[in-house]
């Protein structure tokens, strides 16, 4: 949506609720799309969101943020929040349509299965994929790349993959594909193994 519309729109939003003591202005946040800053009497949207979201999608963000300043800071999102937010004519989400489009991050992670995330800052340790299980599991590990790359991931997440390669049976070897080596040999070993979450301290 065109950024002075959005503006427009906002206002027009913020005025009909109430609002007009309040600000209204764009940020630069790439991971969501809208900001109610109670102590600043503030509500702020996301210009690089804004730019690729259609004006139902921007009224929505608009809305959801009023219904925050109307509720309240102690309501947060929950139900007396969502009360407000649908009698105003906001859909009532906690967060933007999982359909709208988004901004990648630079760094990309993918697993075996080739689902896909992104990140914008590097991760600090090793992660299983969410899509394909809820519980951490190393025949679904997360390989990352930075801006289509391989990166150093840094001295904490190496430290992880080392533990991760000793729980599969393997020689720990960080370098990369690191990811990929185990992930398959924790489906070779034991089909559906699920392993918790490493305990760093242990592996120093």
């Amino acid at each position: 949506m065109n950024l002075v519309a959005a503006s427009r729109l906002a206002r027009e939003l913020m005025d009909q609720h109430g609002l007009k003591a309040w600000t209204f202005e764009f940020d630069d946040a790439v991971r969501r799309a809208g900001m109610c800053s109670y102590g600043k009497r503030r509500i702020s949207l996301s210009a690089p969101l804004t730019r690729i979201h259609d004006e139902r999608e921007v009224r929505d963000t608009i809305l959801h943020e009023v219904a925050h300043a109307l509720a309240g800071p102690k309501a947060k999102h929950g139900p007396v929040w969502r009360g407000v937010a649908v009698r105003i004519g906001c859909s009532g989400r906690r967060c933007v349509d999982p359909s709208a489009p988004s901004i990648d991050g630079p760094w990309v992670g993918s697993c075996p299965a080739g689902h896909r995330t992104t990140r914008f800052r590097r991760p600090p340790g090793i992660m299983s994929c969410r899509s394909c299980g809820s519980q951490f599991d190393l025949a679904n590990l997360v390989a990352w790349t930075y801006k289509g790359r391989n990166a150093a991931m840094g001295e904490r997440y190496d430290v992880q993959l080392r533990g991760a390669f000793r729980e599969v049976g393997e020689v720990p070897d960080v370098g990369p594909g690191a990811e990929e080596r185990i992930a398959r040999a924790a489906r070779e070993r034991v089909p559906g193994l699920l392993v918790e979450p490493f305990d760093l301290s242990a592996l120093r």
